[in-house]
């Protein structure tokens, strides 16, 4: 009798895994970084490599950290809405250019708008694996004090904006001291 339980138990969970699954968001991945420190950098700016831009830059305000580059379509289609975030004024958004050539970053800036108070250059990709980046776009929500928030993964737009993101900016700004 167990010979045949033992076959069929195991496919019915199987089963239940594979629905599960499929009822998963694949853009909701969970982030260990959530409501822990975001992981300290500095990195070159974009605009002037002599100067940095890092977690210190960021610390103080609420803050977004949007992971970029030139070479990321999904990155194009989420510009529209940064710019529309940016002129809004609610929240600054910081830029991760990551593996990307800065001079292409720069022109791609200046061609379609510059929603970034500062971008940092992450050449070599080090700082986005300690961020748990899986790809660009990702757009973290960082706390006055450095935490992590709240990440998304893949283009924004201004529905995920308004209705996931902002009230949880709003939030934060509340209870900043």
């Amino acid at each position: 009798m167990w010979r045949y339980f033992l076959p069929i138990a195991f496919f019915v969970l199987l089963v239940g895994f594979f629905l599960r699954g499929l009822s998963l968001d694949p853009s909701e991945i969970p982030s260990p970084l959530l409501g822990k420190p975001a992981p300290a950098f500095a990195l070159p700016s974009l605009d002037d490599p002599a100067k940095t831009v890092g977690t210190d830059t960021m610390k103080g305000e609420v803050a977004l950290l949007n992971v970029w580059g030139t070479w990321c379509a999904g990155c194009r289609q989420e510009h529209d809405t940064l710019m529309a975030i940016a002129a809004a004024g609610e929240v600054p958004i910081y830029g991760l250019n990551w593996k990307d050539d800065p001079d292409a970053a720069r022109q791609m800036l200046r061609q379609m708008g510059n929603p970034y108070v500062a971008n940092g250059v992450d050449a070599d990709g080090r700082v986005a694996i300690d961020w748990g980046v899986y790809g660009a776009p990702e757009t973290f929500l960082l706390a006055a004090d450095g935490t992590v928030i709240y990440k998304h993964i893949g283009p924004l737009n201004l529905g995920i904006w308004q209705q996931d993101i902002l009230p949880l900016a709003l939030q934060a700004r509340e209870q900043q001291p």
